[in-house]
């Protein structure tokens, strides 16, 4: 009603100054988006690919309707629901383009931790299975890589492999510290294939795993190598043994599971197993990762998407929006630091932070604080 009686009293007028802060804001971050894609994606591509993480970050979901109505344009909400329905269905998108800008925009430099893990859930009939490659930092993990599966179950050695050679071609082997995976990630030529490349890792196994012993050919499980450990105590083998046909270290711990029942935590390592249990711990953040895309941050299960290729769009989309809300994070901590409650744990994470802090951002008009956030994006 005002901006319809400020028509009225100055023709023209209300129309411009309703549209500044939208165009301000697309312009900022059309810049900065253009700076790191370059001439690999053209302007309207990149104009969408803005518009789409800036909604993402305001309604925290990937429903495709409530994305349409939170779109930073003066086109109607069904003409912005179709231009995202026309991008999921008819745009080729460069994923390996994505995974260069989020290792970019990494706040670490290499060589990297990396766990690998599949996330899934089920829509309807279909299954959504998805193998992912992502670099574990300081409680977090930030998703670079990932494979559509379609299928249900574990990954195959074949796409495993398929993953880990597209991460070195596309970043190099000596961006790699070692690999990170759970009980799932096993196999003699997965396990070949990492002794092959000196790609180092720590990898749990079943404690019920068979093992030989190089030195008299004795076959034992692995648990029996450390029956003498007490709870929550550690150890490593000295010698080397086969697994799965394939030379490797063994070290273990004695933890209570989440029932109260004690197991073994045994891992296998290319070298330094003495160091194995405190680094495997931190194949953990990658499921801290999941749960921001899911329930705590994006819940991409609300999409109604089956289609794989479409699905693998949104994932690269979801996986930029992350960075840009766990980057503000970090950069919201510095400045004033997330409290720690009594038991010893922050109040909230740093994705929670940044995310919450860039959906009031673009909620609002305030124009430096936006040029600010875009600066999360910026790869220099």
């Amino acid at each position: 009603l005002i901006f319809s009686i400020l028509n009225e009293i100055l023709p023209g007028m209300a129309p411009r100054y309703m549209n500044t802060s939208i165009e301000s804001k697309n312009s900022i971050l059309l810049s900065t988006l253009s700076e790191v894609f370059g001439d690999k994606m053209n302007l309207a591509r990149i104009k969408f690919f803005g518009l789409f993480i800036m909604a993402l970050c305001k309604v925290q979901t990937v429903c495709f309707e409530k994305l349409a109505t939170s779109f930073e344009n003066e086109v109607k909400v069904d003409s912005s629901l179709r231009r995202i329905q026309r991008f999921m269905s008819d745009y080729v998108l460069d994923t390996n383009l994505i995974a260069r800008l989020v290792f970019a925009l990494l706040p670490h430099k290499p060589p990297y931790r990396l766990a690998m893990d599949r996330t899934n859930w089920k829509f309807g009939s279909a299954n959504i299975n998805v193998l992912v490659i992502a670099i574990v930092y300081q409680g977090v993990a930030f998703p670079v890589l990932f494979t559509m599966m379609p299928k249900f179950g574990n990954s195959s050695t074949n796409e495993r492999i398929e993953l880990m050679n597209r991460y070195i071609g596309l970043f190099g082997i000596e961006s790699i510290d070692c690999l990170l995976a759970d009980r799932e990630f096993i196999g003699d030529h997965w396990l070949g294939y990492l002794n092959a490349n000196r790609i180092r890792y720590h990898i749990r196994i079943r404690d019920n795993f068979w093992v030989v012993i190089p030195s008299n050919g004795h076959r034992v499980k692995a648990s029996w190598l450390f029956s003498d450990l007490k709870i929550n105590q550690y150890a490593f083998y000295s010698g080397i043994v086969y697994v799965n046909g394939q030379l490797c270290y063994l070290s273990a711990s004695k933890v209570k599971n989440k029932k109260g029942v004690p197991e073994f935590q045994i891992i296998v390592s290319f070298n330094k197993p003495e160091q194995a249990q405190s680094v495997y711990k931190e194949r953990w953040q990658i499921e801290t990762a999941f749960k921001a895309l899911k329930s705590s941050g994006f819940n991409i299960e609300d999409t109604h998407l089956t289609e794989m290729e479409r699905i693998s769009k949104l994932f690269a989309l979801v996986f930029v929006a992350f960075v840009w809300a766990y980057k503000a994070g970090i950069y919201l901590n510095e400045i004033c630091p997330i409290k720690i409650k009594t038991h010893g744990r922050k109040a909230k994470s740093l994705f929670k932070y940044g995310l919450t802090f860039l959906a009031n951002v673009l909620f609002g008009n305030d124009l430096s604080k936006f040029k600010e956030c875009c600066g999360f994006l910026s790869c220099t």
